[in-house]
This record gives C-alpha cells, sequence and structure tokens, in this order.
C-alpha cells in the first residue's frame, strides 16, 4: 500500500467546507480526517499521527487560536495552517505568534491550500520530525524512581536499572507527557520519528517490558497505563486511573 501524500487533520465546525477539503485532499492523494472541535482533535491526535492540522480560527466552543496555543504549550510540534477570516490580519499575526507555521485567508483555492500543506511537509521532512524538547529539567522522578534525561539512566532507589535504547526514548516519552493518553503511532512518532517502519506492536512489546522494570505488579501497572480505544498514558503518582 503506497504512502499517502500527507496525512491531513482538518478541524473546522463548517461541515460543507469539511467534506469539499476531504474529497479534495483524498483525490489528490492525501490521508483525510475531519473533526469539528477542540475535544474530538485531542482524541485522534492522540491516536493517529498527522503531517499537517489545517485548523479554523472561528470554530464554536474552543476557537481556532486557543487550540493553537494549548497544543504548543503541550509541546506539540504537528505543523499547523491556521484558516482565517479574509481582511483580518489580527487573527493571522495572532496565529503565528500562538504557534501557527502558516495561515490562509478565506475563501481560498483548494489548490493553494494542497500546495501549502507539500511545502510544510517538505519542510517538516527536511528539518526532521522529532519533537523539540521545551522542559528545562533533565531529571524525573516518579514514584522510587529517577530518570536522567542526559545520561539516559534509569534507577530505583539508588540502584541503576538496564534499558535498551529503544526502552529509554518510550519512557522518557511517556514521562514527558504525563497524564496525556498517546496512542501507538503517536508513541512511535515521538520516541523515533515519523519516517521510523516500527510496528504498533512493537510499542506493546517495549511497554510490557518497561512494566516488568518499573511496576510493582506489571499485571495491575500503576505508572505506565492502558486507555483502552487509545493507547497508554503515564501517571507519575502511580494511582490507578478509571478507564
Amino acid at each position: 500500500m503506497n504512502e499517502p501524500l500527507a496525512r491531513v487533520l482538518v478541524a473546522d465546525d463548517e461541515v460543507d467546507l469539511c467534506n469539499l477539503l476531504r474529497r479534495y485532499l483524498t483525490e489528490q492523494g492525501c490521508l483525510v480526517r475531519t473533526v469539528d472541535s477542540g475535544a474530538a482533535l485531542d482524541r485522534l491526535l492522540a491516536r493517529e499521527r498527522f503531517d499537517v492540522l489545517v485548523l479554523d480560527v472561528m470554530m464554536q466552543g474552543e476557537d481556532g487560536l486557543s487550540i493553537c496555543r494549548r497544543l504548543r504549550a503541550q509541546r506539540e510540534t504537528i505543523p499547523i495552517l491556521m484558516l482565517t477570516a479574509r481582511g483580518d490580519p489580527v487573527d493571522r499575526i495572532i496565529g503565528l505568534e500562538m504557534g501557527a507555521d502558516d495561515y490562509l485567508p478565506k475563501p481560498f483555492n483548494p489548490r493553494e491550500l494542497l500546495a501549502r500543506i507539500q511545502a510544510m511537509v517538505r519542510r517538516q521532512r527536511i528539518l526532521g520530525a522529532r519533537p523539540v524538547d521545551c522542559t528545562t529539567e533533565t531529571v524525573l522522578r516518579f514514584g522510587e524512581f529517577m530518570l536522567d534525561l542526559e545520561r539516559r539512566h534509569l534507577e530505583r532507589a539508588g540502584a541503576a536499572l538496564v534499558l535498551t535504547s529503544g526502552e529509554f526514548a518510550l519512557l522518557r516519552v511517556l514521562a514527558l507527557n504525563p497524564g496525556r493518553p498517546l496512542g501507538r503511532e503517536r508513541l512511535i512518532e515521538l520516541s523515533r520519528g515519523r519516517d521510523h517502519d516500527a510496528s504498533e506492536r512493537s510499542i506493546d512489546v517495549q511497554v510490557m517490558r518497561l512494566r516488568k522494570l518499573i511496576e510493582n505488579d506489571p499485571a495491575q501497572p500503576c505508572f505506565i497505563q492502558t486507555v483502552w480505544g487509545v493507547g497508554y498514558v503515564f501517571v507519575p503518582e502511580g494511582r490507578r486511573r478509571s478507564s
């Protein structure tokens, strides 16, 4: 099966526009998902990886600017193209200040949107898709454990534990996103990069190994918990969550 030209997530509460973009971008070889709210966007971003987020400023409920600001505060690095009202430069300026990568005023030609999406994907592939850490912490603690990000070292009550490079990368991503459910595709992307060909099954195997290292009862994990229908979530307090 051929890799799509781009994996595009469209967040807009205009049904007709979403249908038009889904149809056009799919015809051009893109894989397209559409959502109409910030909550639905969060659920999809947690499960799947995307190359570009097309985000409308004027959404009901949580608007596009607020969503953009929140995603960047959560260290989400997906390229964001904001859809703004024509003749309103304020939204465009604020959107760029909030962390958007590009903007396109409505109404627009779908061909121009496709060209901008392609340009954003090319930039990401040239620059590399690994997320940039926004934390200044180099040592993370949970329960009896200490995870040293610089030394790539894990200790339990002062005793060193052996981690493979893949296990460290996965634990690092989980620990840097406490309380945030992440799907297997997203975990592969954040720990290994978007172009890595690891399978989702490999994430399950590494989670199983990590649980054997850090959980008192791997069958009833407290730190790396399963979120059914999504993936996994890291709970540094070690308290069981309701699924």
